[in-house]
């Protein structure tokens, strides 16, 4: 196991640190020194095996933690939340690592974290769980593009959740349709869904498009209005006012929009998924 805090002993060597594992299970001589070293080297810490660990950084105890746990070459490797205590820029450049690293072991790994981009850049297959009970599970991509509550759709990535009564003489062949307390018609994806008594529909936020000019499209077209708009770098987040609610909109590449302009708001059909009631 790889713990939140760690769990590295000041007083050990980096040595020590991962080869206490070993030597609980009786580990010693020439093997153990094998090991440690193996572990050091997946972890590329071979250099800093002499070290005290209390002189290391976060990212090089991270390591050590690692190494520790794989030293005995485990069958499951379980993380608790391991990169939480590191900066932006390094959290990154390990998730890579670690998930490299699990697929050349060939090794099980249940991975627990609360951060969106974490778990969809390492998994293999997501459980998302709320008060203790499994609410959905599989794939990264159907878990995001296809999320079956409000809890999995607003939790994993930013939704826009949109409630309406249903429209039976507009839904048909797989796609539903919505009429909200403002007025506006929204078509959706069923997913072999119910509508329910109370149907909502999920919008991604980067699914919805927005521009200063009518787009081609029909279906799902809304004159809005720019409430606010946020520069974050490589997107922007617009606010837009849409009938008597904000709608959230992030895209890239997007000229920027002035506050009080009125704009056309876009999405496809297939990009508003119908949710399941909770």
């Amino acid at each position: 196991m790889v713990f939140q805090s760690y769990a590295i002993w000041p007083h050990m060597t980096v040595f020590e640190n991962v080869a206490y594992g070993l030597r609980v299970r009786n580990e010693g001589g020439a093997s153990l020194k094998e090991k440690v070293h193996h572990a050091l080297d997946l972890v590329q810490m071979v250099p800093f095996a002499n070290r005290n660990a209390s002189q290391l950084s976060g990212g090089q105890q991270q390591r050590v933690a690692l190494a520790r746990a794989l030293a005995f070459s485990p069958s499951v490797l379980l993380l608790d939340e391991p990169l939480s205590n590191l900066d932006a820029k390094l959290r990154a450049e390990m998730r890579i690592e670690l998930r490299e690293l699990q697929h050349r072991l060939k090794l099980t790994a249940l991975y627990v974290t609360h951060d969106l981009e974490e778990a969809l850049a390492m998994s293999d297959r997501i459980v998302v769980m709320r008060r203790g009970a499994i609410v959905q599970s599989g794939p990264p991509y159907e878990i995001y593009h296809h999320p079956r509550t409000a809890f999995v759709a607003d939790f994993i990535g930013s939704a826009n959740l949109v409630r309406g009564r249903l429209r039976a003489d507009l839904s048909g062949d797989g796609r539903v349709a919505l009429e909200t307390d403002s007025g506006h018609i929204v078509h959706g994806d069923v997913c072999g869904r119910s509508a329910g008594s109370q149907p909502t529909l999920s919008l991604r936020t980067v699914h919805l498009r927005l521009s200063d000019k009518p787009p081609e499209q029909t279906l799902n077209v809304w004159p809005v209005v720019v409430a606010s708009s946020v520069f974050l770098g490589d997107l922007s987040q617009v606010h837009v006012v849409w009938g008597d609610r904000e709608l959230v909109v992030r895209q890239t590449a997007m000229s920027q929009l002035a506050e009080g302009q009125t704009a056309y708001l876009a999405i496809s059909p297939e990009h508003c998924v119908l949710l399941e009631p909770e």
